[in-house]
């Protein structure tokens, strides 16, 4: 077994942060500090997971796979939630393909751990129910924004989650990266961040993007960015999610000027 992880290290994750302090402290001595490199695979669709992830600045995507073995992103998890919940409760296979999206640190907890406490706790069967009702309401905008939105609204709702999980610092994202994420044709990807960055909205060179003008980003974006964050800030915010009298705070849609300030 690792090294104890200790409160301290697990108030980065909103998830451990709401779990009551027995909870935390049973789960904390099974955690082991994960770090993975941008694209690593944590599981293929269709694969049996033994752990569930929690991000503490890491960002994780799920994508949907198809016949083909195209693959388009239909949610994306950092510090406000967890991969692999879902397994905890009823199943040990993995419905998505996950990758990792933003390489930073993150801890892993065995599922049979998850899964007693689970069942041990009235209070973790609500958190992790309500996380999943909340991931899933975004992966049911995701798919709507992209059958009904134009190309550069969807880059524009993409940039403004990972500028909001990654902490406004320089994004390492290609033209065509962004194309196979959004499901987007090569050219029109690049067209439209072109008109993004005459605009004043973005600036991107040799496989790095930077936010330039947040608010003009949240301006050209579709509705499904605010949707979004609403449902997670409700969902982060709800009284019953406070573990030891302190109140989460989601650090997606905070207060930001430009991109690393």
């Amino acid at each position: 077994m690792s090294t104890p992880q200790t409160d301290s290290d697990t108030r980065d994750n909103q998830l451990l942060v709401a779990l009551t302090a027995k909870s935390r402290a049973r789960i904390a001595r099974y955690l082991e500090p994960v770090d993975l490199k941008l694209g690593a695979m944590v599981c293929d669709a269709g694969g049996k997971l033994d752990h569930a992830y929690f991000p503490m600045g890491a960002v994780l995507s799920l994508l949907t796979v198809l016949e083909s073995g195209s693959a388009i992103e239909t949610a994306n998890i950092g510090r406000e939630g967890a991969f692999g919940l879902f397994s905890a409760m009823y199943s040990r296979t993995s419905f998505n393909r996950c990758i990792v999206q933003l390489a930073g640190h993150m801890v892993r907890c065995p599922i049979k751990v998850l899964q007693e406490e689970f069942e041990r706790n009235n209070d973790v069967r609500n958190l992790f129910v309500s996380f999943s009702e909340t991931l899933l309401s975004q992966i049911q905008q995701t798919v709507a924004c992209n059958a009904m939105h134009t190309v550069e609204e969807r880059i524009c709702r993409w940039l403004l989650m990972m500028h909001d999980r990654a902490d406004g610092e320089v994004l390492p994202y290609t033209h065509e990266f962004l194309s196979h994420i959004l499901g987007a044709n090569r050219k029109s990807v690049t067209l439209a961040a072109q008109s993004m960055q005459n605009a004043g909205l973005i600036e991107y060179h040799r496989g790095t993007m930077q936010v330039l003008d947040r608010a003009a980003l949240e301006d050209a974006s579709c509705e499904c960015y605010a949707i979004v964050q609403k449902r997670f800030d409700a969902f982060l915010g709800r009284p019953d999610l406070v573990s030891g009298n302190r109140p989460l705070q989601s650090s997606a849609g905070s207060d930001r000027g430009s991109c690393c300030d």
